[in-house]
């Protein structure tokens, strides 16, 4: 049998309210919030005495969703610099695409967006970028050209 879809990608942050802020800066709606704990959430993440905090955001053509989770207990754990480069494995990131790269990179700076590099062209048929949301996430933007 094989997997029906790709149901979610999900990220941990800290701060919850400026992370639902920077992804519908983005676009994305924000579908619900809801904490969850008990022992369905113990034995599903293999921690004990999860309590936890959920957002679920939907994209604008209602394919694809993102799943923010903010740890209450146990409390998160730091797994080093934030501000890792792209070609570190296990570094993850979600790519968006957009209809305008330069406004949407704009609308997000307020929100704390910072480029990694620079806004680049691949031959005529996109412009793309990767920038750091709240508290380093990675975030691709794609802009297709043709």
């Amino acid at each position: 049998m094989a997997i029906q879809r790709m149901d979610n990608v999900g990220i941990v942050v800290e701060d919850m309210d400026a992370a639902i802020a920077f992804f519908e800066e983005l676009g994305m709606r924000l579908e619900g919030r809801t904490q969850v704990e008990g022992a369905f959430a113990d034995r599903c993440t293999g921690l004990d005495k999860v309590r936890c905090d959920i957002a679920m955001l939907r994209t604008p053509d209602g394919h694809s969703r993102l799943e923010l989770a903010k740890y209450l207990s146990p409390a998160p754990v730091g797994t080093g610099p934030r501000d890792q480069p792209h070609n570190v494995p296990g570094t993850h990131r979600v790519m968006f695409a957009v209809d305008d790269l330069d406004d949407t990179v704009a609308r997000l700076r307020p929100h704390g967006a910072e480029l990694v590099g620079d806004i680049a062209q691949y031959e005529k048929t996109y412009r793309l970028c990767y920038i750091r949301g709240p508290e380093g996430i990675f975030i691709g933007l794609a802009e297709q050209l043709a």
